[in-house]
C-alpha cells in the first residue's frame, strides 16, 4: 500500500522538474481560470476515468488482488521526464522563432537607417524601399500565420502590386523588388560599391530569416510524442486512481483528477509552443513585433501618421 508521505515526495518532485521546465513560459500572475477554460473537456473526461477506475477497483478486484504502488511510481516518474522532454524541444522551437523576429527587428532599423545616410539625392527611392520592407514584414507574418493580412498592400506602389500578384510567396516577391532597386541606386551612382555591398548584405539576412522562419513553420513536430505522451498519461491516471483508492477510498477520484490535471495542464502548456507563430497567447507576439518595427521606421522616415502600438490582452499577452 503505497504511503502518503512517500507519495508526496514524488508529487513535489514531479512538479518541482516541470515546472523548471515550463512555467517559466507563462506571466507570473497568470490566472487558474484561463487555464481551467483550456482545460476544462479534459478535466471532466478525466473525472470520468478516476470514478470508473475507483468503480472497478472497488466492486470487481478489491477481494482478489491488489496493484502494487510501484506501476504508477515509475509511470509518473518516466511521464515526467517524457514531458519535460517533449516541452524543451517546444520551447527551443518557440526561442528560435522569437530570435529570427528579434533579428528582423534589428535589421529593420539598421536597413533604413543605412538608406537613410548612404544614398544620395534620391529620398523618393529610399521612402519607397522603407515602405516596401514594412509591406515584406506584414506579407510575411500573414504567411506564417496562415491568415489574410492585407495591411501590407498600403505601403506598396501599383507596380509593385502588379508584380506580386502572380507570385505564391509575396514576400519573397518584395525582396526581388528591393534588391533590383538597390542595383539601379548602385548604377546611378546614388551610393557607392562598399555601402551597396552592405545594404544587399541586410537583404540577405531578411532572407535567411524568411527562410528560417518558414522552416519553424513548415517543420511539422513529431506526431508520436504528443500521441504517445497522452496515452501514457491516461494509464498513469488510471493505475494511480486504482492504487489510491486502497488507502483513500472515494477521495482517490479527486486525488486522481488532482495528479491528472498537472501532467496533462503541463503537457497542454509545453503543446501549445510547438506552432510559435499561430495567433494564440502562447504563440510569438507578431504583432506587436510587427508593429514596432513599423512605427521605428515611419518616425525614421519623419512621417507623422503613425499607427498606436499593439496593446496587451487582460494585461496578459500580446499577440
Amino acid at each position: 500500500m503505497i504511503k502518503f508521505k512517500e507519495f508526496k515526495t514524488f508529487l513535489a518532485s514531479v512538479c518541482i522538474f516541470i515546472s523548471k521546465k515550463q512555467f517559466m513560459l507563462l506571466v507570473q500572475n497568470i490566472r487558474l481560470s484561463r487555464i481551467l477554460r483550456n482545460t476544462w473537456h479534459v478535466d471532466l473526461i478525466m473525472i470520468a476515468s478516476c470514478t470508473a477506475s475507483y468503480l472497478v477497483r472497488e466492486y470487481l478486484i478489491a477481494h482478489h488482488f491488489e496493484i502494487p504502488s510501484i506501476i504508477p511510481t515509475l509511470l509518473g516518474t518516466a511521464i515526467a521526464f517524457f514531458i519535460g522532454f517533449n516541452n524543451n524541444q517546444a520551447y527551443d522551437r518557440w526561442w528560435e522563432a522569437r530570435k529570427v523576429w528579434g533579428a528582423l527587428v534589428n535589421d529593420s532599423r539598421s536597413f533604413t537607417r543605412a538608406l537613410l545616410n548612404y544614398v544620395d539625392g534620391e529620398e523618393d527611392t529610399v521612402k519607397q524601399m522603407v515602405f516596401r520592407h514594412i509591406a515584406f514584414l506584414y506579407a510575411l507574418k500573414a504567411n506564417l500565420r496562415g491568415t489574410v493580412d492585407e495591411i501590407y498592400i498600403k505601403y506598396l506602389s501599383q507596380e509593385d502590386l502588379k508584380e506580386i500578384e502572380n507570385h505564391n510567396n509575396t514576400h519573397n516577391a518584395i525582396l526581388n523588388i528591393q534588391s533590383r532597386d538597390l542595383q539601379k541606386l548602385s548604377k546611378s551612382s546614388s551610393v557607392d560599391g562598399f555601402r551597396f555591398i552592405e545594404i544587399n548584405e541586410m537583404l540577405v539576412r531578411f532572407s535567411d530569416s524568411m527562410g528560417m522562419s518558414e522552416r519553424i513553420k513548415n517543420t511539422i513536430f513529431p506526431t508520436t510524442y504528443s500521441y504517445l505522451t497522452k496515452v501514457f498519461i491516461w494509464l498513469f491516471v488510471v493505475t494511480f486512481t486504482l492504487v489510491i483508492s486502497q488507502s483513500a477510498g472515494i477521495y482517490s477520484i479527486f486525488l486522481g483528477w488532482l495528479i491528472g490535471f498537472v501532467f496533462v495542464s503541463t503537457q497542454i502548456n509545453g503543446m501549445s509552443l510547438v506552432n510559435p507563430f499561430e495567433n494564440n497567447s502562447a504563440g510569438v507576439p507578431l504583432n506587436q513585433i510587427t508593429r514596432t518595427i513599423e512605427i521605428n521606421l515611419l518616425q525614421m522616415l519623419g512621417e507623422t501618421d503613425i499607427p498606436e502600438p499593439v496593446k496587451p490582452i487582460n494585461d496578459e499577452y500580446v499577440l
